[in-house]
């Protein structure tokens, strides 16, 4: 990985974040705080740039899947920071859905989750146009990239300030911040289905997929060279460079005709 300056990447984001909102002319930030070190570091940095004040952070947990301490850390976080704080719990919306639609499938994880996230999409852009606020994005480099998102739910916000960031300085950063230590070692998971983390879903940690990256994408390393250097199998890289091409929509305005 290049070399990371934690205290030079936190005032670029902070005055990133003041820059936007003031241009953008509305009053403040809304922000999904999960529980987890991304939305950890996203409000802390939020909440520095904009002050405390300004910031409503809110948690959107599915009371038969999150786990009660996401809850619980998310409701800490909160209280160190001392922002404005809710609890949206997404069970009866999404329950409304499932009744709702005659197709559906749900044992289909993959469109359900992705409708969670749909869902607690539409919940932040509720609370941002009735307090006149932006939405703030919690996504990594390394999940923007590899498309490991949902478009139009957690991709669906108005700015990323960790965009630039990949998963691993993310870390650095948050140790920075003095994010709680439990935050930034707990297993990364977007918590759509029983037992998911990003890493197992994924095939590979997260350490193993920046430096592939940074080495392919950045450094323009051959795939020989990623291979010997990182002892990762030439398919799964492979896999994981076709992800990109696959998922690369996601980050890009809907396709229009020529005209």
């Amino acid at each position: 990985m290049p070399d990371f300056d934690p205290e030079e990447a936190a005032k670029k984001i902070t005055d990133f974040i003041r820059s936007y909102v003031n241009k953008s002319g509305t009053k403040g930030a809304v922000i999904g705080l999960s529980g987890g070190i991304d939305s950890a570091v996203a409000t802390y940095l939020a909440v520095r740039a904009l002050g405390r004040e300004n910031v409503l952070a809110i948690t959107m947990p599915e009371s038969s899947l999150t786990p009660a301490e996401d809850v619980l850390d998310a409701t800490d976080m909160a209280n160190i920071l001392n922002i404005d704080f809710s609890v949206v719990d997404i069970s009866e919306t999404l329950n409304s859905f499932i009744i709702s639609i005659p197709e559906m499938v749900e044992d289909d994880r993959m469109s359900l989750g992705n409708l969670k996230a749909r869902i607690r999409m539409c919940t932040l852009y509720y609370y941002a146009n009735m307090m006149e606020r932006i939405v703030v994005g919690t996504g990594n480099r390394t999940e923007l990239l590899l498309g490991y998102f949902t478009k139009y739910g957690d991709g669906g916000v108005d700015i990323e300030p960790l965009g630039n960031l990949f998963k691993t300085q993310v870390r650095e950063l948050a140790q920075y911040l003095d994010v709680p230590r439990h935050i930034i070692n707990k297993p990364p998971t977007a918590g759509l289905w029983p037992g998911q983390t990003d890493e197992k879903e994924l095939g590979l940690t997260y350490e193993e997929i920046d430096n592939a990256l940074v080495a392919l994408l950045d450094k323009k390393e051959s795939l020989e060279f990623v291979v010997n250097r990182y002892g990762i199998k030439e398919v799964v890289i492979v896999d994981m460079l076709a992800r990109i091409d696959k998922n690369i929509h996601k980050c890009q305005p809907a396709p229009t005709p020529p005209k």
